[in-house]
């Protein structure tokens, strides 16, 4: 998978982007990230790259012509034209869904937003999609940005040892997560759950699913209502629900 990132701040996206496990998978030729800055694309001596706001108004506005440049050579260097999305928080709320989605494609490119925002114009020439991570506004669209590139990049196969070590997280199946343990077995007074050290499989797989139906439920219980859930998951949050008390721990 190919994708490109659109920023005035290129050298903040690389120190994360060439690190850990997006890192990794660069080297290993699973992902091929590539940085632009779209300063490089102005056509002024002083490379600015945005303006006062026609009506008036408090701040400055992204010109249109340096992003759909830089668009435009981000198209050619790909030899196709990318998935362009813009990092706004007018956009549709990032999803697992919409991120196991985008990891299908071939290529994407992210543009990310600065001051009060960027030329209309230039979104609905060339923009296919905005996403937001949140209700709430940041100061540019770096960290928006490299939250989707993280979420979706993990998902491309080969970046991660193993399929199952996205699949089995929260959100992934329309649920959250079961809880987690390791070594020791019993900390500051606390014990891993007898199950969990039973090697009865089928039994801790049965546990583990009711954990995550029981944190679903106390905890994002709107994930429910489009969850893929058996026959036995809806009888045990039956269960749950007519309970006057519910322990998230066996």
């Amino acid at each position: 998978m190919r994708i490109d990132l659109m920023t005035l701040f290129p050298e903040m996206c690389n120190a994360f982007l060439n690190e850990s496990i997006i890192g990794r998978a660069q080297k290993k030729g699973v992902l091929e990230i590539h940085t632009h800055q779209i300063r490089d694309y102005t056509k002024n001596k002083q490379k600015q790259v945005d303006d006062a706001p026609y009506g008036g108004g408090m701040g400055m506005v992204m010109n249109a012509q340096p992003i759909a440049d830089c668009f435009r050579a981000v198209c050619e260097q790909a030899g196709t034209r990318p998935h362009f999305i813009y990092m706004s928080p007018q956009g549709t709320v990032l999803t697992q869904a919409r991120a196991v989605e985008l990891a299908k494609l071939p290529a994407v490119c992210v543009l990310c937003g600065h001051y009060e925002g960027v030329d209309e114009r230039v979104l609905d020439a060339f923009v296919d999609e905005q996403i937001s991570i949140g209700d709430y506004v940041l100061t540019g669209g770096e960290l928006p940005a490299l939250v989707l590139i993280d979420c979706v990049a993990r998902m491309v196969p080969g970046v991660l040892s193993d399929e199952s070590c996205f699949t089995n997280e929260s959100h992934f199946s329309g649920l959250l997560e079961y809880p987690q343990y390791t070594r020791p077995a019993e900390w500051e007074g606390r014990d891993v759950p007898e199950i969990l050290l039973s090697g009865h499989h089928a039994k801790i797989e049965e546990w583990r699913r009711r954990q995550s139906l029981e944190r679903t439920l106390h905890r994002r219980p709107d994930l429910l209502e489009h969850a893929e859930l058996t026959k036995a998951d809806r009888e045990y949050l039956k269960t749950l629900t007519s309970s006057p008390e519910v322990h998230t721990k066996e």
